[in-house]
């Protein structure tokens, strides 16, 4: 038997509960009476001067003209914060970031516009706030409609990176007063490294090492395995034996090279140097892309660093974060290196930070 304060407790039928993370800055200020920030506009200024004027004007002669014309301002400042409350509500702003960020790579953002409203349209929506500097500007919006609005940004450095808020403003219907809403919170993302060619002795030092066969796909030279060819599959792979005997298209899968597979050994902590460290975690992140490219397991070992062997895109995912979030120490750990995977020995790659 549930008592009165679990029923009083329970949010009224469709709508969330307090903790429900689709609760919107309306929902949590009160459904009827939202929180916005109201401000008058040069126009606006002189309407309130003019209602405020004549009314004095009005109490002191008596006249009902002067009382009359107090009243249609006033209806006018009351109409004005209706239907502009009317034109932003229900309207919601989600952001459109990219799968990666890398620090000084131009990156392309959006933003999702939506009216949430099913009879009413929006009226001279701008939205401020995209990337701290941006803004965009609709005159309408239909009911239940989206538009998508994209603008270019480089993130400067690797790390947490927190995206300003973005509002929803308008001067719907007279353009006496902006009406502001703050809807999207503060987002924050993780910006890579950033990402650059291999130096033509890291290229060497890579190049110099044999491969041997490892069983799993890749990019080596010894065959994998034949399946039946798909789109986009390289055509110098197709195996035209076996097509010609099975009547499809077969492809080669060539095993990966198990002299690839590779340690990233991060040495020092970089806490003298800040820009000598922003080189060397920015090489350690091409070395790894430029390796998992190819096909290579990829271990990290560094101060407070420890991603274990892998690959693929997860991996990758793995090591750029943590390089992403690296933060130097006064003093250096032991580094403490793994063993070797199964019988092939793990190539070392030392990138100094200090």
């Amino acid at each position: 038997m549930r008592t009165r304060a679990a029923w009083s407790s329970r949010p009224p039928p469709g709508r969330p509960f307090p903790g429900d993370p689709r609760v919107t800055s309306e929902r949590r200020f009160g459904w009827w009476w939202p929180r916005r920030r109201l401000w008058p506009t040069r126009d606006g200024w002189w309407c309130l001067g003019a209602a405020l004027g004549l009314g004095f004007a009005a109490i002191n002669t008596g006249n009902n003209l002067l009382y009359l014309l107090v009243s249609m301002l006033l209806g006018l400042i009351i109409v004005s914060g209706v239907l502009s409350e009317q034109s932003i509500r229900r309207v919601r702003v989600e952001p459109v970031l990219p799968d990666e960020l890398f620090a000084g790579q131009l990156a392309l953002f959006g933003a999702r516009v939506a009216n949430r409203k099913r009879w009413r349209a929006s009226y001279s929506i701008t939205v401020e706030g995209l990337g701290g500097s941006h803004r965009a500007y609709l005159a309408k919006l239909e009911p239940g409609a989206e538009r998508l609005i994209t603008w270019q940004e480089t993130p400067r450095a690797r790390g947490r990176w927190r995206l300003a808020s973005s509002k929803v403003a308008t001067r719907f219907p007279f353009g006496l007063f902006v009406k502001t809403a703050q809807l999207a919170p503060n987002r924050e993302v993780v910006v890579y490294p950033a990402i650059g060619p291999i130096s033509a002795d890291r290229r060497r030092e890579l190049d110099g090492t044999g491969g041997a066969p490892a069983p799993r796909r890749g990019r080596g030279h010894g065959l994998h395995n034949l399946r039946e060819y798909r789109f986009g599959d390289n055509p110098r792979l197709i195996h035209w034996r076996s097509s010609a005997k099975s009547a499809t298209l077969m492809v080669r899968e060539l095993e990966a090279d198990s002299a690839l597979d590779t340690r990233l050994v991060l040495e020092g902590t970089g806490h003298r140097d800040r820009e000598r460290l922003e080189r060397g975690l920015a090489e350690a992140a091409s070395l790894a892309v430029h390796l998992l490219h190819d096909g290579a397991a990829v271990a990290l070992v560094g101060p407070d660093v420890q991603v274990p062997l892998g690959s693929g895109r997860a991996q990758r995912t793995r090591i750029l974060t943590a390089l992403a979030l690296y933060e130097p120490a006064a003093s250096p750990p032991p580094t403490r290196a793994e063993g070797p995977p199964s019988d092939s020995r793990l190539r070392e790659i030392r990138v100094a930070l200090d």
